[in-house]
C-alpha cells in the first residue's frame, strides 16, 4: 500500500458510474444520449441514432440492450 496521502485519499473515492441511455442525435465529435431520467448527456464515441449505449465518464463504452423500465406496487 502507497504512503502518499493523495493516493490514498484518491483510492477512497468512488470511480464514476455506468450510465445507459438512447442516442438521440448524432454530431461531428460524438453524440448526444438521452437517459432514462429524461437528461441528455454529450458524450465521445460513434453510435446511430436510436441505439441504446453504456457510457462511462462521458465516452461510449459498448451496445446496452433495450430495456424497459416496470413500477410494482407492493
Amino acid at each position: 500500500m502507497s504512503w502518499n496521502p493523495y493516493k490514498r485519499l484518491l483510492a477512497l473515492l468512488p470511480g464514476a458510474p455506468l450510465l445507459t441511455g438512447e442516442v438521440v442525435a448524432a454530431h461531428a465529435d460524438g453524440v448526444t444520449i438521452q437517459l432514462s431520467d429524461g437528461a441528455q448527456l454529450r458524450v465521445r464515441g460513434e453510435a446511430a441514432v436510436g441505439e441504446h449505449v453504456y457510457v462511462r465518464a462521458g465516452v461510449i463504452e459498448g451496445p446496452a440492450p433495450a430495456l424497459t423500465g416496470v413500477d410494482q406496487t407492493v
